[in-house]
C-alpha cells in the first residue's frame, strides 16, 4: 500500500470516528492516536493549540509519544514558525533549523501543519516528529493537510 493510500484510509477512519464529535480535544486525540498507529516513522504525533489567554503562544494538546514541550511561543521553533506563517513546514534536519526547540533530543526531522477554523484563523498546529532524518515529503504534507482540514469543530 502506498503512503498516499494509507493517508486516504486514515483520513476516512478519522472522519468516521469524529463525525458528530463536538469536543475539539476528542477530535485531536482521535487523530493523533490513529496517525501514530499507522506510520512506524512517526515518533511524536500531536497538537499544539493556540492559547486564547496568552497572545501568540501554543500550549500542548492531545498527543502520542514522549513528553512534549508544554508551551511554544510563535517566535520559536518549527511549531512557532508554522503558527506565524499559517503554512506547512517540513524540516529534513531539525538540528539545522534556526531556533529549533528540542522537546526530545531523539527527534531528527519534523513536519508541522496548521489547523484552521472556518474563518481561516489558526486554532492549532499538528506536529509530527521522526527519529530519522528526512522522513517527511509531499505525500505526508498532502495527507496531513487533508486531515487537518477536517479537525476544526
Amino acid at each position: 500500500m502506498t503512503k498516499a493510500q494509507i493517508y486516504k484510509d486514515v483520513l476516512e477512519e478519522i472522519a468516521a470516528v469524529i463525525e458528530r464529535e463536538t469536543s475539539q480535544t476528542a477530535r485531536y486525540a482521535t487523530a493523533s492516536c490513529l496517525l501514530a498507529g499507522r506510520f512506524d516513522y512517526f515518533f511524536w504525533t500531536g497538537f499544539y493549540e493556540v492559547d486564547p489567554l496568552k497572545e501568540a503562544e501554543l500550549v500542548v494538546g492531545p498527543y502520542q509519544g514522549t513528553l512534549g514541550c508544554l508551551r511554544i511561543p510563535f517566535s520559536r521553533g518549527v511549531c512557532g514558525a508554522c503558527a506565524t506563517k499559517k503554512e506547512t513546514i517540513i524540516v529534513r534536519d531539525v538540528h539545522a533549523f534556526e531556533g529549533h526547540i528540542a522537546c526530545d533530543s531523539q527527534t531528527n526531522s519534523e513536519i508541522v501543519v496548521p489547523v484552521l477554523n472556518a474563518q481561516n484563523e489558526l486554532i492549532a498546529v499538528l506536529d509530527v516528529d521522526s527519529t530519522e532524518f528526512g522522513s517527511f515529503d509531499a505525500d505526508d504534507q498532502a495527507g496531513l493537510e487533508a486531515i487537518a482540514a477536517i479537525l476544526a469543530v
